[in-house]
């Protein structure tokens, strides 16, 4: 699948000097490529304008709010975790006991009402990025039999979490988990990702400190026979997310 662009902006960048007598017109904004016009009061943080105090006619005007878009940058990068074609609803029985891949059949994923405590998020930036997660996972994964993308907490207080997960059947779920924490690393600078308690439901996890556009991330990523998923804590360490890890899978993955 596309990797997501780097920026958000493209376009040429007229200068001064492009502009007749060195400056843009009277009553004229520059344009550029991306969704945002600048004007000499604002500057990019990451990909977002940020204005500054102390405009033209010397009145406080607020800064633009951006509480959520540092995430947005990762959203899509991060859904290439689950797209790792081959593995997912392939049906081999191999050593593996017929009763484990009956069990895998009945295994689903879903989005819990609270998560760990956590309402899911209003933010309406926040909604449409967890419905394109889940739109590209039924595009790249459409053997899978449930899937799930979703974001709760409060981001304004800095208690976010964003859930990514499919079920079907596995043919190799330790390998699907090294895959899926090789091709997070690249997005979310995971790297030393470390075993932790799968819980009861079974299968292999593994825990990582990250970072997404300078916010540190935790990472915990699971396999079983039925599933795959990844929880991201941002504001956090991997510490602290091993503590709710095992209970926020119970949420996400049931079996009938």
């Amino acid at each position: 699948m596309s990797q997501p662009p780097s920026s958000p902006y493209s376009g040429n960048y007229p200068s001064p000097q492009q502009q007749p007598g060195g400056y843009p017109p009277p009553q004229q904004q520059p344009q550029y490529g991306g969704d945002y016009p600048q004007t000499p009061q604002q500057q990019y943080a990451g990909h977002y304008p940020q204005q500054q105090y102390g405009g033209q006619l010397g009145a406080p005007v607020p800064p633009k709010k951006s509480g959520v878009g540092k995430v947005l940058l990762i959203v899509l990068a991060v859904v290439l975790v689950l797209c790792v074609g081959g593995g997912v609803a392939a049906y081999l029985v191999t050593k593996d006991t017929v009763k484990e891949v009956v069990t895998a059949t009945k295994t689903r994923v879903v989005e819990p009402q609270t998560l760990g405590g956590r309402a899911k998020v209003t933010d309406p930036q926040l909604q449409t990025a967890a419905a394109q997660m889940k739109s590209e996972l039924s595009k790249n994964v459409p053997d899978a039999t449930s899937t799930v993308g979703a974001f709760y907490g409060d981001p304004a207080k800095k208690d976010l979490v964003m859930i990514v997960a499919v079920s079907g059947v596995m043919a190799d779920p330790k390998q699907e988990l090294a895959d899926a924490t090789a091709a997070v690393t690249p997005d979310l600078a995971t790297k030393d990702f470390k075993t932790v308690d799968a819980g009861p439901l079974g299968g292999d996890a593994k825990c990582s400190d990250g970072k997404a556009s300078d916010v540190p991330v935790a990472v915990c990523i699971w396999a079983d026979r039925g599933s795959l998923g990844m929880v991201v804590v941002y504001f956090t360490s991997a510490a602290e997310l091993q503590s709710e890890f095992v209970t926020m899978r119970g949420e996400i993955e049931k079996q009938d």
